[in-house]
């Protein structure tokens, strides 16, 4: 072996066992892993995907503490008594099994079974999307731009009416609504007044009943009511003279009874409603309705979004509360949660998705802590797994998106909701009577 080769060996080999006493002389020492105490972060720094089920603490599945039902319970009571003309009116707000009238369908009818039929409620002009529609009615429309407020073609100032959607309409645009009985008595016209607006014309069975000016000085919201002649199946609205902007019609019996409006929107959200619903707007349609009982139904939409949920949610949550509350100060308010929600996870299980359990209390929390009554939907059904336990039941009761309920399984949820307010309201009314 070459000497230059053998003397840089024993000079490696020296400096090797050297090194470490070197070290010491020099003041080096080992570095251990530091020991940081964990920060008690917010759980939007948590992965939340990743935790396993929150496993809920028992609650009623209609939770109503500070008696905020009462309103709606009174308006029951009068409805049942038979009082000459006592409507019982409820708003469901909700997302997109509502725009299809899943679910509300369910309770309008079984309600309205005990409480009587006091008319159909609200539908839209003109379908925004194919999967609108409310059971037992059909829509011709032709000629209408729709703006929902939960897409991104909304209205930029953004008056979307009672039920989200804003139509407008030049001359010829119209709408016939064919209903399912002969027995409403009268209908309105919910639409905007507005500077340089059209006209409308409304007929019953081609008999002319109404002609409505939506031209005004400076933007409103408008109504116009309008007899039924006895018999009525088919009602048309058209645009005349000019263009318009129609937020919907209402259908009406005489009563008493009940009258249940389906007020959906595909992909609607807590935010949607927050940032989206103009609030003089929507404030006006509000009180003009004067509901006994508003629902808000949302929740499954933003699921999607866990760390939204885990933080900035409550308190959009409780924002919409107080505004529903400051435009109704009588009415009672019913927050609904979302039903389970089914994903496939690494293994190809369909299992409930970990934020939504959580959401669910984050609802029961605000809506309680605002004096507003909450229904667990989620819990009612089955809680975490019933989506899975839903696809793989004969017959199929939700589709293969394991969230949207298929007829048999959105009559389930709505029975649930329906057994819910009966109960509260015989036990009111047990109480009441002492």
């Amino acid at each position: 072996m070459p000497r230059k080769t053998l003397l840089t060996i024993g000079l490696l080999a020296l400096l090797s066992l050297a090194l470490p006493r070197t070290r010491e002389w020099l003041g080096w020492r080992k570095q251990e892993p530091a020991k940081v105490e964990p920060e008690k972060a917010e759980p939007e720094a948590e992965k939340p995907e990743d935790r396993a089920p929150t496993i809920p603490e028992k609650h009623p599945l209609l939770a109503d503490p500070a008696g905020n039902l009462r309103t709606f319970y009174q308006a029951l009571l009068r409805s049942e008594m038979r009082e000459p003309g006592a409507i019982t009116r409820v708003l469901h707000y909700g997302d997109s099994p509502t725009t299809a009238d899943s679910i509300t369908a369910d309770v309008r009818e079984l309600l309205q079974r005990r409480f009587g039929d006091g008319g159909h409620g609200f539908v839209l002009v003109s379908p925004p999307w194919a999967w609108y529609g409310h059971r037992g009615i059909k829509i011709r429309s032709r000629g209408w731009k729709d703006e929902p407020a939960s897409q991104g073609h909304r209205a930029k100032d953004r008056l979307h009416g009672l039920g989200g959607v804003s139509s407008t309409g030049a001359a010829g645009a119209s709408a016939t609504i064919e209903l399912p009985d002969d027995s409403h008595t009268r209908m309105e016209v919910l639409y905007l007044k507005q500077p340089g607006g059209g006209g409308l014309r409304v007929t019953a069975e081609d008999v002319p009943i109404a002609e409505i000016s939506t031209a005004a000085e400076e933007k409103a919201s408008g109504f116009a009511e309008a007899p039924l002649p006895p018999g009525t199946r088919s009602v048309t609205v058209t645009a005349v003279g000019g263009r318009v902007r129609v937020f919907g019609v209402v259908f009406e019996k005489k009563g008493p009874g009940l009258i249940y409006h389906s007020l959906g929107l595909n992909g609607a959200s807590v935010q949607m409603a927050l940032r989206f619903f103009d609030r003089a707007n929507w404030t006006e349609q509000l009180q003009h309705q004067n509901p006994d009982l508003v629902v808000i139904n949302y929740g499954s939409n933003e699921t999607f979004f866990a760390r939204y949920v885990e933080s900035t949610y409550p308190k959009e949550l409780e924002a919409l509360l107080v505004r529903v509350r400051e435009a109704l100060p009588k009415t009672s308010i019913l927050v609904m949660s979302p039903m389970d929600r089914g994903e496939r996870d690494k293994t190809g299980t369909i299992v409930t998705p970990p934020i939504l359990p959580r959401l669910v209390e984050a609802q029961r929390k605000v809506a309680l802590a605002n004096n507003c009554a909450f229904f667990n939907t989620f819990e009612a059904m089955g809680g975490a797994g019933t989506m899975a336990k839903w696809y793989q039941a004969k017959p199929r009761l939700v589709s293969a998106d394991f969230l949207h309920p298929l007829p048999q399984g959105a009559a389930k949820v709505g029975k649930h909701l329906e057994q819910a307010l009966l109960e509260g309201y015989d036990h009111w009314k047990a109480v009441r009577s002492r």
